[in-house]
């Protein structure tokens, strides 16, 4: 994709994750690696009213170099693509469900946040989701912690914060930011009922063997 046709799938997706009532006012962030930088999406900008040739442009050392200034959570999106090499594009949301287990699982707990229930949640998020302590939005004292994090797992939690999801293209961290907001949905939903069915290790193993890229 050009820079161009970036710009305006970062509009379409922000318009239809604020529409879905992922984010609300002017939470939530999106970046797109591009190839002389990267794309984001501007500070104190709703995702639902993006504008293409507002779109904030940095170049490889996360300089700001064009388009209104990017968000105040920039280092976020810095430390997972520094981290994670293979991503090309970070989504960060204030999705509802994915808050809501961000608020109830204490960071550094070793049994998953979500349980496996659905492959697809298995196929888009993978094996790993950590939650990670509260940091002050805007906080760059974070920033380590993620980048830490993000060397093993393409999603994680900020503790009563919210999802921050990679994705290979701005298309899979979308569609896995989107995966990880429904898991968490059920997982809410079936939290303490009886005979509860999440897929095996042997199921997860089969999964991520078929459809890992």
């Amino acid at each position: 994709m050009t820079e161009s046709d970036l710009r305006d799938a970062i509009c379409a997706h922000g318009r239809l994750l604020y529409g879905r009532g992922y984010c609300v006012g002017s939470a939530g962030n999106i970046s797109v690696r591009v190839a002389d930088g990267y794309l984001m999406t501007p500070t104190n900008s709703c995702l639902g009213r993006l504008e293409a040739g507002r779109i904030s442009k940095l170049d490889p050392s996360w300089r700001h170099v064009s388009g209104d200034p990017p968000s105040k959570e920039v280092f976020m999106h810095r430390a997972v693509l520094r981290s994670r090499p293979e991503a090309g594009a970070v989504v960060h949301l204030h999705s509802t469900h994915a808050t809501a287990i961000s608020c109830l699982v204490p960071p550094g707990d070793p049994a998953p946040p979500i349980p496996m229930l659905t492959p697809y949640f298995v196929m888009r998020v993978g094996r790993s989701l950590p939650v990670l302590p509260y940091w002050r939005p805007g906080d760059a004292a974070m920033e380590p912690a993620i980048a830490e994090a993000a060397k093993g797992a393409r999603a994680m939690l900020l503790g009563n914060h919210g999802p921050v999801v990679s994705g290979r293209t701005l298309d899979d961290a979308v569609w896995a930011a989107e995966e990880l907001e429904e898991a968490a949905k059920l997982a809410l939903m079936l939290r303490g009922l009886p005979g509860l069915r999440a897929l095996d290790a042997a199921q997860v193993d089969d999964l991520l063997r078929t459809f890992s890229a």
